[in-house]
């Protein structure tokens, strides 16, 4: 039961941080943002594909690159493709435009990398022993490395300018703007934000799935079920919903055969919007 915890905790903070920088990019620019999973498949190629397999660094340096690599790429997508969406009439075409961004992001990681899926040696490899218990290395490096992400955007948000001003933007543009708030130089760096954390998160699942283009897909879905279950746009209210979302999802193949176990997710996310459709955090505006 204990190893069961353990995973589901896991998997509940990596939809966490999917949910998280989701609601990073509705709340900065209001958009839908349905390419986080393409985001997330991309920091994986760039780090194993580029950086480890093409380059030959080491994982360290290769986490840096990659870094710096997909928050460049993040501020591009900002300025040339999200604020521009963010100011169209229609909210459809604003959420097709992200939907063909995940689209030219699939077609760029075949053109490089090709179709063929692939694994990483030694990454993250191993088993931590705990009496009968045997738990694999990369789900503790999950939980730590999305509670050290998860503290320290809350320490970014509550006590830097950066943090402050994100949080004004989000709450009224013009306002912000008013005050001072370069809000285009704002919505770039929360995006570039968002892109880092789904290359974390691509990296952190690499030891779990192949790389590949579609890697990312069921995580993205139950990423944007989490944000939906906790509150959605609210921060907290992700975590938490990734965080029950991976927990029910691990304990429930106790009780139902576990090629069940992703229906739980969304059989959850329908009783929400069903009966509680501001989430477990949210509030009715």
């Amino acid at each position: 039961m204990l190893q069961l915890l353990i995973n589901g905790l896991a998997m509940g903070f990596i939809y966490a941080l999917v949910g998280v920088e989701f609601t990073l990019i509705v709340n900065s620019t209001g958009l839908t943002n349905f390419s986080h999973d393409k985001f997330i498949a991309l920091g994986a190629y760039c780090f194993a594909g580029l950086y480890v397999q093409q380059l030959g660094l080491s994982p360290a340096l290769a986490v840096i690159a990659t870094l710096a690599t997909m928050f460049f790429f993040g501020v591009i997508v900002a300025l040339g493709i999200f604020i521009p969406l963010s100011k169209m009439s229609s909210d459809i075409f604003a959420l097709i435009g992200t939907v063909v961004l995940g689209r030219i992001i699939s077609e760029i990681i075949r053109l490089i990398w090709g179709p063929l899926p692939f694994t990483v040696n030694n990454f993250l490899t191993g088993t931590l022993k705990i009496g009968n218990i045997v738990i694999g290395w990369a789900y503790v490096y999950i939980i730590i490395i999305s509670i050290i992400i998860v503290a320290g955007l809350q320490i970014l948000f509550k006590f830097t300018k950066v943090g402050k001003a994100i949080r004004c933007v989000s709450q009224n543009k013009a306002a912000a703007s008013l005050m001072g708030v370069n809000v285009a130089q704002n919505i770039a760096f929360t995006t570039a934000l968002s892109t880092v954390i789904c290359m974390v998160i691509g990296i952190l699942v690499i030891p779990l799935f192949t790389v590949e283009m579609n890697m990312a897909g069921m995580v993205g879905l139950k990423g944007f079920a989490a944000g939906v279950i906790g509150g959605f746009g609210y921060l907290p209210g992700a975590i938490l919903g990734g965080l029950t979302l991976g927990l029910v999802e691990s304990i429930s193949v106790t009780v139902l055969p576990a090629v069940y176990k992703d229906c739980v997710a969304f059989i959850i996310l329908i009783v929400f919007l069903l009966f509680k459709p501001t989430g477990m955090l949210g509030h009715k505006k």
